[in-house]
């Protein structure tokens, strides 16, 4: 080693951001293992190598005692005035024991060093700026398919898709630039390991964010998220501002905005609603695009029963009660949904023509509880 090796090292301290001292740090304490391992001494010792010239040495330590009990490790007071008369107890008696075939063993233990601090600065680099954009949205490249496991290019790393994190039906191919939301960016010793999702809720947030400016610039707000991935989703949106529309805004002009979401998500159907305070305005809205003819609320239990023309009830309900199951995870209410002429039976005083409102039965929410099948409220609201 010389000054040209010191040299290449500030290059690098300019180029990956590591700091030439804790490079030599890490380079003198591997020499000193590389001394001990090929030297076979049991020696205390210091591998040196000095800033300036690059020149390296090894020196023997000995502590000062009083009675000496290992000569390899120790040195008489006396012994050590010789030396110096400044020794005292306790102090460290330095000799230089620089091996003369050592210095193919530095190169080399050098050389391996450089290269491993090198590789652990890039994946540090790596796994922090990753880290800083969990819950973001990147594009890759599909590079390879392995046991189900989708690994995405991302330039000097790679994103893993799952396929609990895939879109039901969505097939994936070499060379395909794909969309995806960073779930999670773990450091293992192989290096950053990033999560990325196809279905998460976050990935429609952000998908929205980018091609509609009113988000992004806080004039419309998101207000709640329910997807099913690749199959349908219902997003619920909010203006403070009277003089602009939400959901227009969400739609773009010609439904271009919406379009481009559908597109990039293989054609999963999205609803987007108006958010409301009124729950009964909020829950009607959400079970679009169904017409709801009238809303009862008992908003201590968050539960809503949801009266709807005979012919609209299986489009409220969706299939295999899908949109039924997404507006109760968009609004967090749990969600009755009956027919007009379902309800003329269930009471008779009930008159489909005189729909605005109709008398509550304290008995209903215990009748509720056992007729009611299509939505859990225990699920949990998504996209907040």
């Amino acid at each position: 080693m010389n000054s040209e090796f010191l040299e290449a090292l500030r290059d690098l301290e300019k180029e990956k951001g590591i700091a030439v001292d804790v490079l030599l740090e890490a380079i003198e304490a591997a020499l000193l293992s590389a001394y001990k391992r090929n030297f076979g001494s049991l020696q205390n010792a210091r591998v040196h190598i000095d800033r300036d010239t690059g020149d390296y040495k090894v020196y023997s330590q000995r502590a000062v005692v009083e009675e000496v009990e290992d000569d390899r490790v120790e040195i008489s007071l006396e012994d050590a005035r010789k030396i110096d008369p400044r020794f005292n107890l306790e102090d460290v008696v330095e000799d230089e024991v620089t091996p003369r075939n050592f210095g193919r063993i530095a190169a080399q233990t050098a050389k391996q060093v450089v290269v491993q601090r090198i590789r652990e600065a890039e994946r540090n680099i790596i796994f922090e700026e990753f880290s800083n954009r969990e819950g973001d949205i990147l594009t890759g490249i599909v590079q390879r398919i392995e046991n189900k496991n989708v690994f995405i290019e991302l330039g000097k790393t790679e994103a893993i898709l799952t396929p609990s994190e895939q879109i039901p039906n969505e097939d994936y191919r070499h060379g395909d630039r794909l969309k995806t939301y960073i779930v999670e960016v773990r450091k293992t010793t192989k290096g950053p390991q990033i999560l990325v999702s196809r279905t998460h809720p976050g990935l429609l947030k952000r998908l929205f964010e980018l091609e509609v400016p009113e988000l992004q610039e806080g004039v419309v707000e998101l207000k709640s998220i329910a997807r099913e991935a690749g199959y349908r989703s219902k997003i619920a949106v909010y203006s403070k501002d009277e003089n602009i529309d939400p959901v227009g805004a969400c739609v773009g002009p010609k439904g271009m905005r919406v379009q481009n979401i559908v597109t990039e998500l293989n054609g999963e159907k999205i609803d987007i609603i108006k958010w409301n305070q009124d729950p009964s305005k909020y829950v009607a809205s959400s079970l679009s695009p169904a017409k709801v003819v009238a809303v009862e609320v008992w908003e201590d239990e968050k539960v809503a029963r949801v009266i709807v023309p005979d012919y609209q009830l299986s489009l409220a309900i969706g299939k295999e009660g899908q949109n039924a199951r997404l507006a109760a995870k968009l609004t967090g209410w749990k969600i009755d949904i009956k027919s007009e002429s379902q309800m003329t039976d269930i009471y008779p005083e009930y008159d489909a023509e005189e729909n605005d409102g109709f008398s509550t039965d304290d008995n209903y929410l215990e009748t509720f509880e056992d007729e009611y099948k299509h939505v859990d409220s225990s699920e949990e609201k998504n996209g907040e």
